[in-house]
């Protein structure tokens, strides 16, 4: 019992720490972007950022998607977890320099290709090399409740990013996307390169055949789903670029922009969960883990509620001196219902690469791209940039769904209750897409959309007040430095 209460008291306290890191982050990200866009060129803006999209494409090849193996390893290899990271890191380092060579020899088809200067191109890879060992760390920590160190490689990446990349723009001013990139680059690649001895001199292992197999059988399925996601998550805009024009697809991607903004908190719970549900799942006390997920879920569909309620408001605080945006407002319900069944569905993930499932995991991601692709191209023509809003909420129930089938008839494990998640989902989807007509500038709009939320929010304090009591309660003790 003590242990199941210690354990508890670490996954709130990383969750608190793990949100306020986040959301200072983003607000780190959101004062900066007004200088970026004042030291550089549309063009140069476009291109700075569209390099980083390459790296993430090109992260999913060269890292083999092996970090996805990392939390069911410290459970399977609890007694030798440094001797598997290590190995690891020697797994992804060895296929990243093979890329590496590839890209230096190829570099003048690679830098005409991704229509980048040389050095740029094989530059990349040479990140890839080392990048990864930043998110492995990362995962560690987060594994084993080490969240602080967690919170601070973050807090050291994103401050380094700034300040080199404002400094290299200021020294690269004929070709400040160039000081831009490297801006973003050199501070992960030489934490990478600290992580990556630290790792090699902890483990000492390099090669482990049935580790590189372990992780192998993991992460080479989860492939085709993480490019699937990349799919999903920018094929809405290319499209709507495409067919409608760029005008369309800023006011598009400004609004998907701030509702997007609620996977601060959404990850940061995932973050924190995650570990302990690896954990209790292993101990077999899937009961316990339908307890704790429906306050998550009802958590979930409380902060959805939340952005909603603020779009109209918020994005006029963000486009203040240009009200064309806010008609942009209108995008933000569906897709935020979408993020909402982004997170139930990475409840059932969860379960299918604790069971080490992953080949089903790629599937489902598929078919949910296709499902987007075919409805935008459907949608998109007809009813302009909103529809790809409501594709994107289709495509993400669609993968909810096929995950569920996955884990309740393909693996056969019962661990939530699926018709509460569904339920709460389905509520949600009705609520949200009602709030759209209380989007209206007048004054009794505002009032009455307004007073629904509170009364909502009020409804959901007094149902929950005992677990809400319970962590303010604990939240203060923790600030004010006094122990449980």
């Amino acid at each position: 019992m003590t242990d199941d209460k210690e354990k508890s008291s670490k996954v709130i306290k990383s969750s608190i720490w793990y949100t306020v890191a986040n959301v200072s982050i983003r607000a780190v990200a959101i004062v900066t972007t007004p200088i970026y866009t004042g030291m550089l060129t549309t063009a140069d803006y476009g291109k700075a950022n569209t390099f980083n999209s390459w790296i993430d494409v090109f992260n999913v090849f060269a890292c083999l998607c092996v970090v996805y193996s990392i939390g069911r390893a410290k459970l399977d290899y609890s007694d030798r977890f440094d001797e598997y990271m290590s190995a690891l890191q020697g797994l992804s380092s060895s296929f990243g320099l093979i890329l590496l060579v590839l890209a230096f020899i190829f570099r003048e088809s690679l830098a005409g290709w991704i229509h980048y200067e040389v050095p740029l191109a094989v530059g990349l890879f040479a990140y890839l090399c080392v990048s990864p060992s930043v998110e492995y760390m990362m995962q560690k920590c987060r594994y084993e409740y080490r969240y602080k160190e967690n919170i601070l490689i973050s807090v050291i990446t994103c401050v380094g990013q700034v300040a080199l990349s404002i400094l290299l723009m200021l020294l690269f001013n004929d070709s400040r996307y160039i000081g831009k990139i490297l801006g973003v680059m050199l501070p992960t690649a030489i934490m990478g390169i600290i992580f990556y001895v630290r790792f090699i001199v902890k483990g000492r292992v390099f090669y482990n055949r049935e580790y590189w197999v372990y992780a192998l059988k993991i992460g080479l399925p989860m492939i085709p789903h993480a490019l699937a996601l990349i799919l999903l998550a920018q094929m809405d805009r290319i499209m709507i670029k495409g067919i409608c024009g760029d005008g369309e697809a800023g006011l598009y991607i400004f609004g998907y922009s701030f509702a997007t903004l609620l996977m601060i908190f959404t990850n940061a719970i995932g973050q924190a969960y995650l570990p302990w549900f690896n954990e209790t799942l292993y101990d077999g006390k899937a009961d316990k883990i339908r307890q704790v997920q429906k306050k998550l879920v009802l958590l979930g569909c409380f902060l959805s509620l939340i952005f909603i309620a603020a779009a109209p408001e918020a994005l006029m605080l963000l486009s203040i001196s240009n009200n064309s945006y806010w008609i942009a407002k209108y995008v933000v319900p569906p897709i935020v219902l979408g993020t909402l069944a982004q997170y139930f569905y990475t409840n059932y993930v969860n379960v299918e690469i604790f069971c080490k499932k992953t080949s089903i995991i790629a599937a489902g991601s598929c078919f949910a791209a296709l499902v987007n692709y075919v409805l935008n191209h459907t949608f998109i023509p007809r009813f302009g940039y909103i529809a790809a809003a409501y594709t994107t909420l289709a495509s993400y129930v669609v993968l909810m769904v096929m995950h569920y089938i996955m884990v309740r008839f393909v693996l056969r494990r019962k661990v939530y209750d699926d018709m509460y998640m569904f339920t709460a989902m389905l509520i949600m989807i009705v609520v949200g897409i009602a709030y759209i007509f209380l989007y209206g500038d007048s004054a009794v709009m505002i009032i009455m959309r307004y007073a629904l939320t509170i009364a909502i929010a009020a409804a959901f304090a007094i149902v929950h007040r005992r677990d809400i009591i319970t962590l303010i309660h604990y939240v203060k003790m923790r600030f004010s430095g006094k122990n449980q």
